[in-house]
């Protein structure tokens, strides 16, 4: 038979939890103190960023510090504790999970973000061991966690480069390794304007094609060191899916203008191939919606506005680059952009 444990038994068992090494038994973490805080804006969405480390505040002014507010609207919100667990090494690949409002990633118990993107409210728990790599901390928790809400709830996202000239933004879309970032960082070097390099945003409710972009970094293929000095001997990080890349601030290039948001005027889906002619031809409407299409969200009330935006974005020209050097496609842009074919 279990032992029965009266009120009196259980309240003084009760108090004796509660008491761990000399503070208050917490095993959910509730009550650890989150006395640092400031707001940023990333994508120029204002989010306010609670956490017991000073030094998540100086990763996080590191990432978003240069960015505006563009938008207008209540904080997102962002809780970060930091926690020693013992352990020395880096963390694993962070793994994503969503349902309905809710979404996650997680690398194992002491490494996670959770974000409900209804409310625009998030948490983290990383570790010691994560803080010493400040390349994970800011791919795979950070920037993850603060973007999940905008990509999900205020924006759609579209898997695509942007660049733009004379004031005409031209989205650059393919499948990884089509040479997005290669051809956006030859664009920018051309004189054109940076505005992202793998991934842009369309805000919901508006009556126009402009688009939003990580316009103050920009991450590249290792390979892309064999056509840009300014990109050997930068280290390598692991992406979301495993994919190394190298981060580089726009900053740190000599004569790259970067700005946040553009009109796109044009969306250009690239075809590099070895061989074969190099020209820019249509491209069929409805292949291009399937493919923005899927990087939506699969939740219908979130999926309904992200829709609505793509299809917004679509009303602009739509063609395929078939190129194989890298020149001749920069040239090719400007003209579309000068003469509207």
């Amino acid at each position: 038979m279990a032992n029965v444990i009266d009120c009196g038994e259980q309240e003084s068992l009760s108090r004796a939890a509660e008491m761990v090494e000399g503070s208050l038994f917490d095993p959910y973490m509730y009550r650890v103190e989150m006395p640092f805080s400031a707001v940023y804006y990333p994508l120029g969405f204002p989010l306010q960023i609670a956490t017991n480390s000073l030094d998540v505040l100086a990763k996080a002014q590191e990432i978003w510090g240069r960015y505006e507010r563009w938008i207008v609207m209540e904080p997102m919100r962002l809780q970060v504790g930091v926690r020693d667990d013992g352990s020395r090494e880096c963390p694993g690949m962070v793994t994503p999970r969503a349902h309905q409002h809710l979404m996650m990633g997680i690398a194992d118990a002491g490494n996670f973000f959770i974000c409900d993107l209804m409310r625009g409210v998030s948490f983290a728990w990383v570790t010691a061991a994560a803080m010493e790599h400040p390349l994970y901390l800011r791919s795979h928790i950070l920037e993850s966690a603060a973007l999940s809400p905008i990509a999900n709830r205020y924006t759609a996202p579209v898997h695509a480069a942007c660049v733009a000239r004379q004031g005409r933004g031209v989205l650059l879309c393919g499948e990884s390794g089509a040479g997005k970032s290669t051809l956006a960082l030859g664009c920018a070097r051309a004189g054109w304007t940076f505005v992202s390099d793998d991934a842009v945003f369309l805000v919901h409710g508006r009556n126009d094609r402009q688009v939003l972009g990580h316009c103050r970094s920009m991450r590249m293929r290792p390979a892309a060191a064999e056509m840009f000095a300014e990109v050997r001997g930068r280290p390598q990080s692991p992406r979301m899916r495993g994919k190394p890349s190298i981060h580089i601030a726009t900053s740190e290039l000599p004569n790259i203008r970067a700005e946040m948001h553009c009109q796109a005027d044009f969306v250009v889906f690239l075809n590099r191939a070895e061989s074969g002619a190099q020209e820019l031809a249509p491209y069929p409407r409805d292949a291009a919606r399937r493919f923005l299409e899927r990087h939506l969200n699969g939740w219908e009330p979130l999926r309904r506005d992200q829709l609505a935006s793509v299809d917004r974005i679509l009303t602009a020209d739509v063609y395929e680059l078939r190129y194989r050097e890298l020149e001749w496609a920069i040239h090719r842009l400007e003209r579309l952009v000068r003469e509207g074919s």
